[in-house]
């Protein structure tokens, strides 16, 4: 590993240490996860599904736009690495998708057609229990490293100790709740940007980043303006105006 990158390995984890110990929203720190993945690893980008109590997977977080709709689109047509990933409960490899119809018939196209030609999806447990996954995209063929394998692993087990706000705690129902409170925030935040892109006419990326720079410079949580916009608390233009004065 080269000093530059320990030295932003080593960054992210003090990041998310002091997140986990400061108080934090479960929905800004997958994102920012999901991002250190992708900058951290010799991936292109990086996305994470988690399972609902009925074992229902859902998106909870995306580096990008076009990587939360491989994700939707793999949980929608069960067919998939991270899918197969949670259900094993195992690391699960494909270095190149041009190999790999047969083993996916739906997302090994839909993945190669989005640019992407390998993924390597890695499980995010609590103890025995699978919360669900965490998948990493390549643009070109080839296969992780020993080493970019290990920290995306350590990442993944950072991304379920978020989830769970109770650690301690071994009851499963407690868990469950705790989770479906984290999938809730997602899809207040998925709202949230709708509502951004429809009215300022923006991509849903720069609508995530419009509610994610407005949330830091008013230090307040990312879900907390995404509720307030939902709810029209907080009108969506107050917001779309904030972007426009910021940008030269």
């Amino acid at each position: 590993m080269s000093a530059s990158r320990e030295r932003d390995v080593t960054r992210a984890f003090v990041e998310l240490a002091s997140s986990l110990a400061n108080g934090y929203d479960v929905v800004e720190l997958l994102s920012g996860l999901t991002a250190d993945c992708a900058h951290l690893l010799d991936v292109a980008s990086a996305g994470l599904l988690l399972a609902d109590g009925r074992g229902v997977l859902h998106v909870m977080a995306a580096s990008s736009e076009r990587t939360r709709q491989l994700e939707v689109f793999q949980v929608q047509r069960a067919d998939g690495p991270c899918r197969d990933c949670y259900l094993d409960g195992a690391p699960v490899s494909a270095p190149d998708l041009h190999e790999e119809t047969d083993r996916w018939p739906q997302f090994a196209p839909a993945a190669l057609k989005a640019g992407f030609v390998s993924v390597h999806a890695l499980p995010m447990r609590l103890r025995n229990h699978v919360l669900g996954a965490l998948g990493l995209f390549g643009t070109t063929a080839g296969s992780l490293s020993p080493d970019d394998l290990s920290l995306g692993q350590a990442l993944a087990d950072v991304a379920s100790v978020a989830l769970v706000q109770d650690k301690a705690t071994t009851d499963q129902k407690t868990v469950n709740e705790q989770l479906q409170t984290a999938l809730t925030s997602r899809i207040v935040l998925e709202q949230a940007k709708g509502v951004l892109a429809q009215q300022g006419s923006l991509p849903m990326e720069e609508a995530f980043t419009v509610l994610r720079h407005y949330a830091r410079d008013n230090n307040l949580r990312l879900t907390a303006i995404a509720e307030a916009v939902v709810s029209r608390r907080l009108p969506a233009q107050q917001l779309l105006d904030r972007v426009r004065v910021r940008r030269p």
